[in-house]
């Protein structure tokens, strides 16, 4: 597919959301991420299944009221036929409508930014790859954690060789916040994340675990062969899973546990990560992300900090302020939408793309649906081991 070279009147890309209105969380945060950048204007969108709210959402983003749509299917079909459409969608919805939506749009020829869990099923998963690779567009998801300049370092320290020959992984996600059934006060970010027609088959697992098992993958490029999963319903009446453990063996023998909870009283948002090779060991931890500690054999322990002089090229390019000044989530947000919008700028330039600009794409994503409806399978079967592989194909 060719690319016509044209940016809006403000010399940068366009985009449309679908999801994000006044009130919702994650919207607002791709929008302040994509504004840190200055390489995309919002110039579309379709907020919420309530026109009125679309409407008053694209009031306030100071949107043209012809380019707010009343739903996707009307938003996918006008963008795309016009000359100035938008370049990429960000998909801020929840669980059940990310297929539909995604596959719309890149039928439109459009480019996709997508939150996670990916889709509902396996095949869904499959079909978008399929879409993406067919219309050549590209497509990320919205995995934040890769973009800490931090977890970067971590994974070109794997890849160097540093730790030498994984052995074992351990990584967590706890969280407290549903330790009591809100879902059933209207809470608006709970009812939905508790209820399996707008999450999905799983609750915790598909919400935080998926992060999990992304951050292994991208860190440790390591592949699950067989893992054994027991997924638990803690609070009384609720339908989906709100702590679940995890055990794996990755295909070349190395061994994981992974442990995701929304029921751990006094955790916030404690993603961690610990890696052990025959060399070296590293740990990063979402709650001092600044921070690596390294350690290789027989020698002291190292705590590498962002900003610094000796980080790598892939830790540096995400580098935002000088050593000493916290980066965070929003940072790390807007470092996966530059190598995003990097990608785009240079295919519409004619030039390639720039190696260090990679990001999560459709792919990952839906190495992480594969990941969840394994788990599920396992719980099933009393934590039974199950067929953890996954085909690019």
């Amino acid at each position: 597919m060719t690319e016509e070279k044209q940016f809006n009147e403000h010399g940068r890309l366009s985009y449309g959301m679908v999801g994000g209105s006044t009130g919702s969380f994650i919207g607002p945060v791709h929008r302040a991420a994509i504004a840190m950048n200055d390489q995309a204007k919002l110039t579309a969108g379709s907020f919420s299944q309530t026109l009125q709210q679309t409407l008053e959402t694209g009031r306030e983003v100071g949107l043209d009221p012809e380019r707010t749509y009343p739903d996707f299917l009307t938003m996918a079909e006008r963008e795309g036929s016009r000359p100035d459409r938008i370049d990429f969608v960000v998909i801020a919805v929840p669980n059940h409508l990310h297929f539909p939506v995604a596959k719309a749009f890149l039928q439109q020829g459009i480019d996709v930014v997508c939150e996670k869990p990916l889709t509902f099923s396996v095949e869904e998963a499959g079909e978008l790859v399929r879409l993406t690779r067919e219309f050549q567009r590209e497509f990320m998801v919205a995995y934040t954690y890769t973009g800490y300049p931090m977890v970067r370092e971590a994974r070109s320290l794997v890849a160097s060789g540093s730790l030498g020959s994984i052995r074992v992984v351990a990584a967590e996600y706890p969280q407290g916040w549903l330790t009591d059934p809100i879902e059933n006060t209207g809470h608006r970010q709970a009812s939905w994340r508790t209820d399996p027609r707008y999450s999905g088959i799983s609750g915790c697992v598909g919400d935080i675990g998926t992060h999990v098992e992304n951050l292994v993958h991208f860190i440790t490029g390591l592949e699950i062969d067989l893992l054994a999963a027991r997924l638990e319903i803690m609070v009384p009446g609720r339908l989906l899973d709100d702590n679940a453990y995890m055990m794996l063996r990755y295909k070349g023998g190395a061994s994981g546990s992974y442990w995701s909870s929304q029921v751990a009283i006094g955790e916030e948002n404690g993603l961690r990560i610990r890696v052990y090779g025959d060399k070296g060991a590293l740990v990063w931890s979402h709650q001092n992300p600044n921070l690596l500690r390294f350690q290789r054999k027989d020698e002291p322990m190292q705590i590498l900090t962002r900003g610094s002089s000796y980080l790598s090229p892939e830790a540096s390019r995400f580098v935002r302020v000088p050593a000493g000044h916290p980066e965070g989530y929003f940072e790390a947000f807007a470092n996966l939408f530059r190598s995003f919008c990097n990608v785009l700028i240079a295919r519409k330039e004619g030039r390639p793309a720039d190696p260090l600009d990679f990001f999560p794409t459709v792919v990952d994503g839906a190495r992480g649906i594969k990941f969840v409806n394994d788990c599920v399978a396992s719980s099933r079967l009393n934590s039974a081991w199950v067929d953890g592989s996954f085909s690019k194909k």
